[in-house]
């Protein structure tokens, strides 16, 4: 297969996987009926998911708001994407969804997501709505490989990934039966904040050459994304943030510029940003109300200066002026910036773990 171009790889692919047909819609003795998703089923994809989210990982849940956005996004249509199994009076008990990244800089990466009513695991459901989106991820690889500018096939590369809780082997061993294997660990970790943060400045070089913190502020938007797109190049699995899909994130009702912090320069270039939400919604579950730290990074020009702990640091300051209790975020436990450590030195502790398992192609 490695002297196939990209979309003969994809091809092979499929036949070997006897996906080349495409997906159909699956068969099973306890769903009544199968059909594709419209933005109608928002409310009960997210109802399902949230059923779900309570036993994997009880500390939260996703916003409805994150399932709605998906339907706004002109790189998804759900009504090819996202498959919903139905029971007798027509409600959703099951769905799965297949979303190829929009980025095309030298690699198409799917994600395949999906989710059972509790009451419904170890039936054969989620099987048959895995066969569905496996089918429809190498579906959308493959049109997307012929729509490909002209580039050596080298330069490219395909994938399909799922992200399963640590504990959670049924669905481990789901995607591994589909050839899927486990390649990162990920960890969520907590900071309590009743101590108050820790005091963390930034380096005496960083403030003589100008660099100093400030609070995050929109009209720095794009600045911030194309920082985190130079950050996240050499982490593991990132692809670049598209315009569309960062304007919902930071001009969402979640995303607090007030707790969120950068590093810039003298001349007012973003050097290192820490970005934060709140989603009232998690503090019943995790038992504290707190904020969660959606993305924490360095441009490359200016790691190993001491920029992370104070940007983070000053984030949790502001989280703690906040007056709330806890600071939540998630690490790749094998990160190059060594994130893993940081965030312990800073105070935080492991708590739940998750696995992403990939398909090469």
């Amino acid at each position: 297969m490695s002297e196939l171009s990209l979309s003969g790889r994809i091809d092979e692919f499929r036949r070997r996987a006897g996906s080349d047909r495409g997906p159909e819609l699956p068969r099973h003795p306890e769903v009544a009926s199968w059909r594709t998703a419209t933005v109608e089923d928002i409310d009960a994809i997210h109802a399902v998911m949230v059923a779900a989210e309570r036993v994997d990982h009880p500390t939260w849940t996703t916003p409805r708001e994150d399932v709605a956005d998906t339907f706004d996004l002109a790189h998804i249509d759900h009504s090819r994407d996202t498959v919903l199994a139905l029971d007798a009076a027509g409600a959703v008990i099951a769905f799965g969804s297949s979303f190829l990244h929009p980025s095309r800089e030298g690699a198409l990466n799917v994600h395949l997501s999906g989710a059972v009513l509790p009451s419904l695991w170890r039936r054969g459901i989620g099987r048959a709505v895995f066969g569905w989106q496996y089918a429809r991820g190498l579906e959308q690889l493959a049109e997307a490989a012929r729509a490909l500018p002209d580039a050596p096939d080298a330069e490219w590369t395909a994938q399909l990934r799922v992200y399963a809780e640590e504990h959670n082997l049924g669905n481990q061993r789901l995607a591994e039966s589909a050839g899927l294997a486990a390649e990162r660990w990920f960890a969520t970790m907590l900071r309590d904040l009743a101590g108050g943060a820790p005091d963390v400045a930034l380096p005496e070089a960083a403030r003589e050459s100008g660099m100093r913190i400030v609070a995050y502020s929109h009209d720095r938007d794009e600045d911030t994304r194309l920082a985190r797109n130079d950050a996240f190049r050499d982490h593991w699995g990132s692809l670049p943030s598209q315009p569309a899909p960062w304007a919902k994130f930071v001009g969402g009702e979640f995303f607090r510029a007030d707790l969120s912090r950068l590093v810039v320069g003298h001349d007012g270039a973003i050097a290192a940003f820490c970005l934060a939400s709140v989603n009232e919604d998690d503090w019943a579950s995790l038992g504290a109300s707190n904020s969660y730290i959606d993305l924490i990074g360095v441009v490359r020009a200016h790691r190993r200066q001491g920029l992370a702990p104070a940007v983070v640091a000053a984030t949790l300051q502001a989280i703690a002026d906040a007056g709330l209790e806890k600071a939540v975020l998630d690490v790749d436990t094998a990160s190059p910036t060594g994130a893993d450590a940081l965030y312990k030195g800073l105070g935080f502790v492991a708590d739940e773990r998750s696995v992403a398992l990939v398909a090469h192609i």
